[in-house]
Order: structure tokens, then C-alpha cells, then sequence
């Protein structure tokens, strides 16, 4: 018997690999070193979770960013996002409306009230047209003259026009999700493409505004798209990821499927901030119903370094006073606001 053929390669342990890689070198993760983080076993959680609260701690520093976000504009869309209760092709109960000038100067006194520096405005649109650019410049104005806080926005698809027009105005931010891998995004949206999502991402950036840009997990995709999806927001650069867990909406596509297990979705979060080391990894929707208090905690000690504090578009978020005490409590403190100017 020939011993030296029969000697199989050992395989090294991947929370090792990625201390030395991510920890070390701010080296992050690549695709398929991804999919075996997201391939950990249980028992190994909360080892997971302590490297990638290292390794948040390490490249982006103890701060917690904290934002609001509101609805310009709330339902009637006429895009078919499959998780989402605000398109007008599905039979959920939100119904088209608008808010005014004031209503929004009044949220954004409220979200800075809570200690957030960063408010987010929100128009369920395939993209802007001219009458809604105009009220968004009116808003930004408004809230910056009333409100010490930063402005982004989530207005769909946009021209290079439309972003250098948003640059103009004020806003610094502006959120434009792929939502899922490539591979996968067709299951999810058929009315417009991945490629459209992308190309807005790279007019953002183009226009000089800092790319938000994440995406929603537990809609059925496989891990591997999960990894996917981490690889190609990594190939971004995007300044902030929002990571959402499907919350289950009456009357969408998407409406049975079942709610995410917790200790999937804190895995998830565990290896995008290895594959997203430098990155601001904020918690958003459905967090509440996939983790609830507990896995919330963890959460926060296992990479995120961002919240949306209070409700989202159409769903419950958690009251603002919980987040904080929350917060309070880890001994993770606020990003102030002049820090982030």
C-alpha cells in the first residue's frame, strides 16, 4: 500500500482561516470561504459570533450608527418585489398615500429625538419622476433647516441625472437594495433586473453619495445563494449594508413562507461582516419577529454595528427606548452626528 497517496489533505478550520484573514488582515472573506462559515454547526455559534464581534470591534470601532426611516410615498407599486406589501399587483392591504412637507420635517425631529443621526426617506416607486424629485428637494430643504441630522434616500431606479440631482439637494445617502443574488433574483422580482439594481449602485457611487446597498434573506434562496449575495455586495463597496429578514406579508408572493430560524440568521449576519469587514452592517427589517429580544442582543455582539430604530414602512419595528437601553446596557454607544459630516 502506497501510505504517502492515501494521506488526505487536512482542511483547515475556517473560524481559524478567517481570524488570521479577516481579523489580522481586514482581509475579507471570499465567496466559498463564506458558504462554509454559513455551513457551521450550531455547537460553533457563538464562537462564530464572538470572532465576527472581534472583527467589527477591529475595522469599524465600538459606535452604533442609529437611524429612522419614513414613507414619502407608501404603496401603490408598480413593481412585483415578492416580499414586498406595497406593490400594486399583489392583494395586500396597504393603499397608496402621500406624506406632506411638514409630516416629514416632523418624523425627522422625532427620528433625531431618539438619538439617530441618519433619516431616511422612502418612496415605494420604480423611480423618480420629476413631480416626486421636486417634493424631495422641498423635504431635504425643510428638514435641514429644522432638524441637525443627514438626509438619505430610497427612491428606486435612477438615471446619473437623477443621482447628480440628488447629490445637489443634500441627500449624502441613498439606499438601493439587490435584495438577492443574481442567481436568485429572478424568483423574486420579474419586473424589472438585477442588472438595473446594479447599474443604479454604480450611478450613486459615480454621483460622489455614499452607496446603502444590502439585500433579504429567507425567501427560499439556498446558502449558497446566501454567500453569493455577500460576494457581490462586497464587489460593491458600499459604505453601509442593510441586511433584512423576510417577514412573511398577507397577500404577497411570499406570504406563507415560513419565518427564517434564528440561528440561521445570526449566522448570516456572523459571515457578512467577514465578508464585509470595514462595512457599516445595520439591522433592519424583520429582525423583531426572526429574533426577537434575545437574538437581538446577540446580533449586536456578533457584527452588526447599525440599527433602524421604531417602525418600518409598513410593518412594526420595536420602540426606540428598547433599542437604546439595549444598547445602553452592552456599553455600545452612539455615533454622534458630527462625526458623521
Amino acid at each position: 500500500m502506497n501510505t504517502q497517496n492515501s494521506i488526505l489533505p487536512v482542511r483547515q478550520d475556517i473560524l481559524a482561516v478567517a481570524r488570521e484573514q479577516v481579523l489580522d488582515r481586514g482581509e475579507a472573506l471570499t465567496q466559498a470561504q463564506v458558504l462554509q462559515v454559513l455551513r457551521i454547526p450550531d455547537e460553533r455559534l457563538p464562537d462564530l459570533l464572538a470572532l465576527a464581534h472581534e472583527v467589527r470591534l477591529a475595522w469599524c470601532g465600538p459606535e452604533i450608527e442609529v437611524e429612522g426611516i419614513v414613507s414619502l410615498k407608501t404603496g401603490g407599486c408598480p413593481e412585483d418585489c415578492h416580499f414586498c406589501s406595497q406593490s400594486g399587483q399583489f392583494s395586500s392591504p396597504v393603499r397608496s398615500a402621500w406624506l406632506d412637507i411638514p409630516q416629514l420635517v416632523e418624523a425627522a425631529r422625532q427620528t433625531r429625538a431618539t438619538g439617530a443621526t441618519e433619516f431616511c426617506i422612502v418612496a415605494a416607486v420604480r423611480g423618480p419622476d420629476a413631480r416626486l424629485m421636486s417634493q424631495l428637494r422641498d423635504g431635504v430643504k425643510a428638514i435641514h433647516d429644522a432638524v441637525d441630522i443627514q438626509v438619505a434616500a430610497s427612491l428606486g431606479i435612477l438615471s446619473q441625472e437623477q443621482a447628480a440631482e440628488l447629490a445637489d439637494m443634500g441627500v449624502h445617502r441613498y439606499n438601493h437594495n439587490l435584495e438577492a443574488a443574481r442567481s436568485y433574483f429572478p424568483m423574486v422580482v420579474t419586473t424589472h433586473s438585477w442588472e438595473e439594481r446594479w447599474n443604479t449602485c454604480l450611478r450613486v457611487r459615480d454621483a460622489g453619495l455614499e452607496l446603502c446597498c444590502g439585500g433579504l434573506v429567507g425567501m427560499g434562496e439556498t446558502v449558497a445563494q446566501r454567500a453569493e449575495l455577500a460576494a457581490q455586495l462586497g464587489a460593491l463597496e458600499p459604505h453601509e449594508v442593510p441586511l433584512n429578514f423576510l417577514n412573511p406579508r398577507p397577500g404577497t408572493p411570499f406570504g406563507k413562507l415560513p419565518v427564517m430560524a434564528a440561528q440561521d440568521a445570526l449566522r448570516t449576519i456572523a459571515a457578512f461582516r467577514l465578508a464585509l469587514p470595514r462595512t457599516i452592517l445595520r439591522y433592519a427589517g424583520g429582525r423583531e419577529l426572526t429574533l426577537g429580544d434575545l437574538g437581538t442582543r446577540d446580533g449586536l455582539l456578533g457584527g452588526i454595528n447599525a440599527v433602524i430604530v421604531g417602525n418600518y414602512l409598513t410593518t412594526l419595528g420595536r420602540d426606540p427606548r428598547e433599542d437604546l437601553a439595549l444598547l445602553d446596557g452592552l456599553q455600545m454607544p452612539i455615533k454622534a452626528l458630527n462625526a458623521t459630516l
